[in-house]
């Protein structure tokens, strides 16, 4: 797909992890002839990870997006529980051409009932809850299905994001792009997948998201209910 013009939303919530939404919006705020917006349903501030998102519009108030993405983080529980917001997702998504996640944020989209019988990645740690909605769980770093396109845990969402752009603009400029940002990852230690992390770290990893867990799993069950 060659497409000069686009409009991509980033749909937020409070509790929103900042990487999944700003490392993709950092990608296509660079690509040529994007418009980019970033909206939730109130359009106030949200304040994470000790700074505020500000500047945002309502959904309610945009009436169409070519591109909609819905990052996750701890919010996501309260968000797929919120019937507002919920509906503005389906809304949407109705419309768009690509429908897309990083992290949880594909937790979101399966409880607005649009991953039935799809393939989609989410993070490690909450993988295998997009079962419950009828998903196919699939632990890519970024994984398409149809015009369903997700990324795994937080910094996969750079990886989506110069995905989609090639896929709307071409190889040459995801790469002009990849190029700029500098983005070659190298890091210090092989402990990015609970496969490759020592075990000591891991289940460090895994204690201090239990009580995370049986909240996002509580707000899953009642979710999946709903469909």
């Amino acid at each position: 797909m060659a497409q000069a013009d686009v409009t991509i939303l980033f749909a937020l919530f409070p509790g929103v992890t900042q990487l999944d939404f700003t490392g993709p919006h950092q990608v296509f705020s660079r690509l040529p002839g994007a418009t980019v917006k970033v909206a939730s349903v109130t359009g106030a501030d949200i304040e994470v990870d000790g700074f505020a998102i500000s500047g945002l519009g309502r959904l309610a108030d945009i009436p169409a997006c070519d591109v909609l993405c819905v990052p996750g983080g701890a919010g996501t529980s309260a968000a797929m529980l919120d019937d507002a917001f919920m509906g503005e997702v389906r809304r949407l998504a109705a419309g768009a051409w690509f429908v897309t996640s990083v992290c949880t944020g594909s937790l979101v989209l399966g409880a607005a009932g649009l991953l039935r019988g799809r393939r989609a990645a989410c993070h490690w740690a909450a993988r295998d809850l997009l079962a419950r909605f009828g998903a196919i769980p699939d632990a890519g770093r970024v994984v398409r299905d149809g015009n369903i396109i997700t990324g795994g845990g937080v910094t996969a969402g750079i990886d989506f994001a110069l995905t989609l752009a090639a896929e709307i603009a071409g190889d040459e400029v995801a790469q002009a792009i990849q190029l700029v940002l500098e983005y070659a990852p190298a890091p210090p230690f092989d402990a990015g997948r609970p496969e490759t992390a020592p075990p000591e770290v891991l289940e460090r990893v895994r204690r201090t998201m239990a009580r995370p867990a049986a909240d996002r799993l509580a707000a899953v069950e009642t979710a999946a209910a709903r469909l």
